[in-house]
C-alpha cells in the first residue's frame, strides 16, 4: 500500500510539472505570436504611412515616435533614419536645411525604388520631425543643432545613447555620403540615386521643336555674319566676365554653396560680409577681391593696348601714374584682407647687393 501511495505521489508531481512546463510553453508562445503580431503591425503602419507620402518620407510626431519606437520593446524588425527639421531655420542658408531636405527625399524615393518587393523594403523607413511639432522629442534624442540625422536602430532602448548620429562633416556630399552611412551602420543596400531630370520630357520636346523651326534664321544669320557672336563687344565683356569669375572664388562659391553673407552669431541684426579665419569664404568677400583684381587687370590693359597709342608723352605719364597709384592701393588692400583673414604677412624683400 505505501508502494502504491509513492507511486500515485510521483504520477502526481509529473502531472503537475507537466502542466506547469505546458503552461509556460503556452505563455512563451503566445507572447511570441503576440509580438509578432505587434511588429509586424508596426511595419504595416509604416508601410502604408510610407505610401501616403509623395516622396515616401514619413511624418513623424511626439506619439509617432511612442508608437513605434519607445512602446515597442527591442529588438524590432525595422530601422528608422529620422531627418530632424525646423521650418522656421529654412532661410538661414548657411545650414543649407531645404537643401538636405530635398536630398533626404531623393534618398528616400531611391531606397524604395531599388529595393520594391524584397525584404529591404521593410527593414528601413525615412523618416522627418519638425522641431516646433515634437520639441520633446527633439529634446528626448539631445539633438540642439541642426541639421541632423539619426539612425534608430531595432535595438535601441535610449533615445539618445543607443540611436546613431551622422557626422556632421559628412552632408557636404549630401545623398551619397547619406548613402554611405546607412549602409556601413545597417549592411542593407540603398542602390543607386534616381535623381529627376533637370529637364522634363515635355520641356525636352519643347526645346527640340523651337530649335527646328529657328535654326534656319539661325543658319541665314551666321552666314550673314550679324550674330551677337561676331561682335568683339561680346568676346571684350566674356574675356573680362570669365577673368573676374576666376579671381574671385565663384567656382568655389558654387561647390561649396557658400552664402554671400551670414548673420553675427553675438548679434543677429548685423551681417558679416568678410569672415575672419582660414577655413570658411563667405561670397562677398570673394566678389571683393574679384573686384580689386579686375581692376589691376583693366588698368593693365588699357595700359598695354589703349595709353600706348596716345601721342601726347604729358598724358601718357599722367594716366600712367594714376594707374600705378590705383593698382598699387587694390593690391595693397588684397594683401591687408589676406593678411587680416589668415594671419600670414607678405614683407618686402629687398637683395642684399641694392
Amino acid at each position: 500500500k505505501s508502494h502504491t501511495q509513492t507511486h500515485e505521489a510521483a504520477k502526481m508531481t509529473i502531472s503537475t510539472a507537466a502542466k506547469s512546463s505546458f503552461r509556460l510553453f503556452l505563455f512563451i508562445t503566445l507572447f511570441t505570436i503576440t509580438t509578432s503580431e505587434s511588429d509586424s503591425n508596426r511595419v504595416a503602419e509604416l508601410l502604408t504611412l510610407q505610401s501616403q507620402s509623395q516622396s515616401g518620407v514619413i511624418h513623424l510626431n511626439d506619439h509617432l515616435i511612442s508608437r513605434f519606437i519607445t512602446s515597442s520593446k527591442p529588438p524590432r524588425s525595422f530601422s528608422l533614419l529620422i531627418f530632424f527639421d525646423a521650418v522656421q531655420l529654412h532661410d538661414k542658408s548657411e545650414l543649407h536645411l531645404k537643401e538636405l531636405r530635398h536630398e533626404f527625399a531623393v534618398l528616400t524615393s531611391s531606397y524604395i525604388t531599388n529595393n520594391k518587393d524584397t525584404p529591404s523594403e521593410s527593414k528601413l523607413f525615412f523618416c522627418d520631425i519638425e522641431f516646433k511639432e515634437s520639441q520633446s522629442t527633439f529634446a528626448r534624442f539631445g539633438v540642439n543643432a541642426l541639421p541632423h540625422i539619426r539612425l534608430v536602430g531595432p535595438n535601441v532602448k535610449n533615445l539618445k545613447d543607443d540611436s546613431l548620429p551622422m557626422d556632421a562633416g559628412d552632408f557636404s556630399r549630401l545623398a551619397e555620403s547619406m548613402v554611405e552611412f546607412i549602409e556601413s551602420k545597417t549592411k542593407l543596400t540603398v542602390g543607386p540615386i534616381h535623381r529627376p531630370p533637370i529637364v522634363s520630357k515635355k520641356q525636352m520636346v519643347f526645346i527640340v521643336v523651337a530649335l527646328l523651326i529657328w535654326s534656319p534664321f539661325m543658319v541665314k544669320k551666321v552666314l550673314a555674319g550679324e550674330t551677337f557672336l561676331h561682335d568683339s563687344k561680346i568676346w571684350l565683356a566674356g574675356a573680362v566676365f570669365v577673368y573676374f569669375f576666376s579671381v574671385s572664388g565663384a567656382m568655389h562659391n558654387i561647390i561649396r554653396k557658400m552664402p554671400m553673407f551670414m548673420a553675427d552669431r553675438n548679434d543677429p541684426s548685423k551681417m558679416i560680409f568678410f569672415y575672419q579665419g582660414s577655413g570658411m569664404q563667405l561670397g562677398a568677400e570673394g566678389f571683393a577681391i574679384g573686384f580689386l583684381y579686375t581692376i589691376v587687370g583693366l588698368l593693365l590693359a588699357f595700359a598695354t593696348h589703349v595709353l600706348v597709342r596716345v601721342k601726347n608723352r604729358t598724358t601718357q605719364r599722367l594716366v600712367m601714374l594714376v594707374t600705378l597709384f590705383v593698382s598699387f592701393w587694390a593690391v595693397k588692400k588684397v594683401v591687408f584682407l589676406d593678411n587680416w583673414k589668415t594671419g600670414y604677412g607678405i614683407h618686402a624683400y629687398w637683395p642684399s647687393n641694392w
